[in-house]
């Protein structure tokens, strides 16, 4: 790739944007990570025709210098699951209630959904998919030759890493830039280690419970220079973050797939309305027929009630008549 320009530093990668990417990764769908400078291409079939096409003779002339995102396997997916059940779950009926839902058709979504139904179980998920998706994503961007650092485990300024950004491809930099290098040189080594594959759980007696504390990590602009015209709409540069990922197949975010649960409910509220409908149209029915438009369930159950005690009652004796006289 000798005829684009060099980078002077590791290339900072978002990796959650990178996450987003492997999880929506399919047949139908086309993820390429530029090796110059890191920007994400999502070869979207909705686009034109022209733009497309395109697209496809600048992937075709330079295919040294974009790598395609990895699609998800179902037996990928199914291991995952499968690893999350037997690593995670401690409760023997949900145990054996999902892993019965991995060997079933659309696995992904039910299991989700189970998943998202349980509370104790549904952050257990989150936190084992996005490490197991780390891992995943370290270990391919080490096979593709990328030297990198990902922006969410970066401790510099705001303004420095943009400035870092703006001048990738610069030589002659300030001092401050230069140690900013430097210190992501040394950060970038550290994903090629032996722990980057195999993190080991922390040794020694556990801290003290003290109330988590979420911190929202702070992501800088997105800065790139070196786009090709012919690329420019297809830029995958959406906000993602660690909550807005999910491992569903039809949804493209968290969102939609809680709005799709909620619909779920929506739809049985809605059988309620209909039956209420019914019971509307009932009443206008029979008041055409000329009986009382007010009938309710209360009112038939006292009609029933009256009938029942005027039948159980003794009946009086009837009063005998007095005799008629007749009249000589």
């Amino acid at each position: 790739m000798a005829d684009f320009p060099k980078a002077q530093n590791p290339l900072i990668l978002r990796l959650h944007r990178i996450m987003d990417a492997f999880a929506k990764s399919s047949e139908e769908r086309d993820f390429f990570l530029d090796r110059i400078e890191g920007f994400l291409l999502f070869a979207d079939l909705e686009k034109e025709e022209e733009d497309l096409k395109k697209l496809k003779e600048e992937l075709t002339l330079h295919q040294e210098r974009y790598a395609l995102i990895p699609k998800m396997t179902f037996y990928e997916a199914k291991k995952i699951m499968e690893g999350f059940v037997n690593e995670k779950v401690y409760d023997i009926d949900t145990k054996e209630k999902l892993l019965d839902i991995i060997q079933s058709k659309d696995a992904r979504e039910q299991f989700l959904e189970f998943i998202y139904d349980h509370e104790m179980e549904l952050e257990k998920w989150q936190q084992f998919y996005q490490e197991r998706f780390r891992i995943r994503i370290i270990e391919w961007l080490r096979n593709a030759k990328f030297q990198f650092v990902f922006e969410e485990d970066l401790d510099l300024p705001r303004q420095i890493t943009e400035q870092l950004k703006e001048h990738l491809f610069d030589v002659k930099v300030s001092k401050e830039l230069q140690q900013a290098r430097i210190a992501l040189q040394t950060k970038a080594k550290t994903y090629y280690s032996n722990e980057a594959l195999n993190p080991r759980p922390k040794r020694g007696r556990p801290p003290k419970q003290v109330a988590k504390i979420e911190v929202e990590t702070q992501i800088t602009r997105d800065i790139y220079t070196q786009v090709p015209v012919s690329a420019r709409r297809f830029l995958y540069i959406p906000e993602v973050t660690a909550t807005s990922i999910t491992f569903s197949e039809k949804y493209d975010s968290e969102e939609d797939f809680l709005a799709h649960l909620r619909g779920g409910e929506r739809s049985s509220e809605s059988q309620l309305e209909a039956l209420s409908e019914k019971f509307a149209s009932l009443r206008q029915l029979s008041s055409r027929l000329g009986l009382s438009s007010d009938i309710s369930f209360a009112t038939l159950d006292d009609d029933e009630e009256e009938e029942e005690e005027r039948l159980e009652a003794p009946s009086e004796p009837k009063a005998k008549k007095a005799p008629k006289i007749k009249k000589k």
